[in-house]
């Protein structure tokens, strides 16, 4: 019950638009069943001459409920009697005229109906995708290094897609669908409780075969929405490397690959939609069983006079009533088929949103506005998956210091300023600024303090300018190009289309790899921020390229404390403070000149470089 309550809730955070679907689907039903009831006048005309017409007397009322209907029937069929004993082909006339309009109102009503539940479902979904998305947002690292983006976008697209379909049929379920069956199912007692009788015998059998096939597909549901979470990874993935995948001529190997995906997601996709349309042909199927008993059963009362008020008019009312009851029925089979089918979409939905963020705000943390003195690592552990990444690190950086982070690839270097950034926390020990640790201040101010240029420059299909003052909504033009100057930026963008205007592109590939770094160095330049971090920023550059990026950061590092992560020991020889790190532990410390006289490790990836 807590999916249909959550389904529920979604739905009636938009109260007026879902009560107006309701009403709306209740005239529709009103209207739809009075439609056909009024056809009972045309078949007495029909079938009946005025001389066979049974004498009907002017209505009285009883008083209660039963009364009022009794009521509202004889004053109908007595006015309806004087008609037609007056003027038949008057009477006719009318009574096609009330049934067009019934029909043109029933028509009206249901694509009322259709017009507010548009509205509602699109709502629904832009509700549940703007959430997923800023969750996906806010999820650690961690998360994201172990989800695959393809299923992500999955859940975000296809999963999501499911739940406007379930706010669809769950309105229909709950509140269309059995009022319909309610009144079809008076009227059908009404008419004929006998029949009646009969034609409910079978809906129980109907029911369990149907739960039956609705559990069989929620397992097929989710199974189908995990592969296409693997075809987009594999879509995201492959696209976003065709370059390589060219330059190796592995298009065959990719396609193939692709292809066997394709094939299981279509495969298990197959299955889903046998199910599901399983259930309203098994309901059909029932409904035509009970339908052709009811015309036997029926036929037999009335040729052997067994059954007085069943007369032949009211007879064929009969079957067109029960012909839209099962309607109804077969709408309620398809919408649980749909719900059973969301449901596994929906339990793929909470997991994102229910998923922990370990990186959590305390409710008391406060916020930094400048770095005055010194970051400190106090005993810093940290280990990922319960693999040990850092281990013991005590170190001190003063405000205004240019440190270097150095040393072999995996030996924690990205590691230890991702804990700065707070992008993950400590296992063991604390980080602090100023002497507060990390854990205890505002993650966003903590992170308006920092600013980072990578080895990938990770830019947004926006403007130059949106780029470089990117986060910001109203960006400062003349910042923005004054951040440019000082990154070497300003005179390549002056000669683009647009200039600071010309959209960059996805990820920036109207760009070559040197300029979209120094677009990237005017990005922190603009920001400003107190403590810099360079992860490799130069080391996929030409040397031509190298050379502007260097003196951009040269610039960009000035009166800043600066983490530089290097492989180029070339780049960090004049830092103030170079430390080693091998397998997550700080082995030296010290000046380029301090550690070549006395280290060993740092010596040793010198000598490798060829620099003494």
């Amino acid at each position: 019950m807590s999916y249909y309550k959550e389904i529920y809730n979604y739905t009636f955070k938009y109260k007026g638009l879902a009560w107006a679907t309701i009403l709306f689907n209740l005239l529709f039903v009103v209207f739809n069943l009075l439609s056909l009831v009024l056809f009972v006048p045309v078949l007495q005309l029909i079938f009946k001459t005025k001389a066979e017409l049974t004498v009907v007397e002017a209505p009285r009322f009883h008083g209660g409920i039963s009364g009022i209907i009794d009521y509202v029937r004889d004053a109908y069929n007595f006015e309806m009697y004087s008609l037609v004993k007056a003027d038949p082909k008057g009477a006719l006339l009318f009574v096609c005229v009330s049934v067009f309009l019934a029909f043109l109102l029933k028509n009206i009503f249901r694509y009322g109906a259709v017009w507010t539940q548009s509205k509602l479902r699109m709502c629904v979904v832009r509700d549940i995708r703007s959430a997923l998305f800023e969750k996906a947002l806010q999820l650690p690292l961690a998360y994201h290094t172990n989800e695959k983006k393809g299923d992500l976008m999955a859940r975000m697209n296809s999963d999501v897609n499911e739940i406007e379909v379930a706010v669809v049929s769950l309105l229909e379920l709950i509140f269309r669908e059995p009022l319909a069956i309610i009144i079809n199912l008076f009227t059908l007692i009404y008419m004929s409780p006998q029949l009646t009788l009969i034609s409910l015998l079978l809906l129980p059998i109907s029911a369990f075969v149907i739960s039956r096939i609705g559990k069989s597909l929620k397992r097929t549901a989710q199974k189908t929405q995990e592969q296409l979470g693997f075809l987009y990874a594999s879509m995201d993935e492959n696209l976003g490397g065709v370059r390589v995948i060219k330059a190796f001529n592995a298009i065959p190997f990719i396609a193939a690959s692709f292809k066997q995906k394709n094939d299981q997601h279509q495969k298990l996709a197959t299955r889903v939609f046998r199910k599901r349309d399983l259930s309203p042909l098994v309901n059909e199927t029932l409904g035509a069983t009970v339908l052709l008993a009811l015309v036997y059963f029926g036929g037999r009362l009335i040729l052997n006079g067994e059954h007085i008020g069943l007369t032949g008019e009211v007879f064929l009312t009969y079957i067109i009533v029960f012909s839209q009851f099962l309607r109804p029925i077969q709408s309620v089979s398809n919408n649980m088929a749909n719900m059973t089918k969301a449901q596994a979409s929906q339990d793929r939905i909470n997991s994102l949103l229910n998923a922990a963020d370990t990186i959590a705000e305390k409710s008391n943390c406060q916020d930094i506005k400048s770095f005055n003195a010194e970051i400190s690592f106090n005993n810093v552990g940290f280990s990922y998956q319960e693999q040990p990444v850092l281990a013991q690190i005590n170190w001190r950086v003063k405000k205004g210091t240019l440190v270097a982070i150095v040393g072999e690839s995996g030996s924690g270097k990205s590691t230890l300023m991702d804990l700065l950034q707070r992008f993950y926390d400590v296992s063991e020990g604390s980080i602090q600024i100023d002497g507060v640790d990390l854990r205890d201040l505002r993650i966003s101010s903590l992170r308006n303090l920092i600013g980072v240029v990578s080895q990938e420059s990770i830019l947004f299909n926006l403007s130059a300018a949106e780029n470089i003052a990117f986060g910001e909504e109203n960006l400062n033009m003349d910042k923005v190009i004054a951040a440019a100057k000082v990154a070497n930026a300003h005179e390549f963008i002056a000669e683009l289309e647009q200039g600071y205007d010309t959209v960059l592109g996805e990820r920036g590939n109207k760009l070559s790899g040197g300029q979209k770094q120094r677009i990237a160095i005017a990005r922190a330049v603009y920001k400003d921020p107190a403590i810099l971090i360079l992860d490799e920023a130069t080391s996929a550059l030409d040397t031509a390229s190298e050379k502007l990026v260097q003196e951009a950061l040269e610039k960009l590092m000035q009166n800043r404390t600066s983490f530089v992560i290097a492989h180029r020991l070339s780049t960090v020889r004049n830092a103030d403070q170079i430390i080693v790190l091998s397998k997550g532990e700080i082995v030296e410390a010290g000046k380029h000149s301090e550690l070549l006289d006395k280290s060993v490790v740092y010596k040793k990836l010198c000598a490798l470089q060829g620099l003494s």
